[in-house]
C-alpha cells in the first residue's frame, strides 16, 4: 500500500512553548487514521500543519510526493485548494452563499464541480431539504454537516477532520463517520480524524496519540 502522507521530525513551537517535538509517521492511501490525546497535546496544530495552513519550525510533510513545507503561500493556498478535505471545529461557511452554494464553493474554486456528487453528499448528510437556506437559518449540528459536504464534494485525496462530530447527536454523529470511511474506501483517499472518542478511533484503521506534543502508547479510556 503506497504511502499518501508522511511526517518526518515535525516540530513547532509558539514563543517559548513547544508544541509538536519530533513527530514521525505515515499515512497510506486509503487508511484511516485516529489522532488522539489530551488537550494541548498538539493534535490540532498538527491537523494545521498538514493542511498547510501553517508552516513547522523543522521536519517534513510530504503529500503525495510534495513537500508541503517548501511551498509558498500561493503553492499552500493551491494545495489546499485541489488535494486536502478540511473540517473544522469552526464551520467557515459564507453567510452570503446558501447551503447547496457553500457545498459546491470549494469544487467550484477547484474546477472539479460534480452537482451529482453534492446531491449524493446532501442526501446522505440530511441536508437535501435544506440546501435553499443560509447558514444563519441552521442549527450548529446543520452547519457542522454542511462544512462536512463541502469539505468532501470535491474529492480531496486527504479528508482533515477536527472532532467533526463534536456538534452531533451520536446517531447523526455515527452517520457522518459511516459517510467518511465509505469515501476513504470508494476513492482511495486517507483520513485523518481528531477525536476525543475512543468508540469512534476504534473503528479507525490506525490510532496516533500524542502527549505533550510527542507520539506516545495509548493508555485507553
Amino acid at each position: 500500500m503506497s504511502i499518501l502522507l508522511q511526517i518526518e521530525g515535525l516540530t513547532k513551537a509558539y514563543g517559548p512553548v513547544a508544541v509538536l517535538q519530533g513527530v514521525s509517521f505515515g499515512l497510506p492511501h486509503g487508511q484511516s487514521l485516529a489522532l488522539t490525546g489530551e488537550s494541548g497535546s498538539g493534535k490540532s496544530t498538527l491537523l494545521h500543519l498538514v493542511g498547510a495552513l501553517d508552516a513547522p519550525d523543522n521536519g517534513s510533510i510530504v503529500l503525495d510526493g510534495v513537500e508541503i513545507s517548501r511551498l509558498d503561500d500561493a503553492g499552500r493556498a493551491a494545495l489546499r485548494r485541489d488535494r486536502i478535505g478540511l473540517v473544522f471545529q469552526q464551520f467557515n461557511l459564507i453567510p452570503s452563499l446558501t447551503v447547496s452554494q457553500n457545498i459546491s464553493f470549494q469544487a467550484r474554486l477547484a474546477r472539479r464541480h460534480d452537482p451529482a456528487r453534492d446531491a449524493m453528499l446532501a442526501g446522505r448528510l440530511g441536508l437535501s431539504d435544506l440546501l435553499h437556506r443560509y447558514p444563519e437559518e441552521l442549527s450548529g449540528g446543520q452547519q457542522q454537516r454542511v462544512a462536512i459536504a463541502r469539505a468532501l464534494a470535491h474529492a480531496p485525496g486527504l479528508i482533515l477532520a477536527d472532532e467533526p462530530t463534536g456538534n452531533l447527536d451520536e446517531a447523526t454523529g455515527d452517520a457522518v463517520l459511516d459517510l467518511l470511511l465509505e469515501l476513504v474506501a470508494e476513492t482511495g483517499a486517507a483520513l485523518m480524524m481528531v477525536t476525543h472518542s475512543s468508540r469512534l478511533a476504534a473503528r479507525l484503521d490506525r490510532r496516533v496519540h500524542l502527549s505533550r506534543g510527542q507520539l506516545a502508547p495509548w493508555g485507553g479510556g
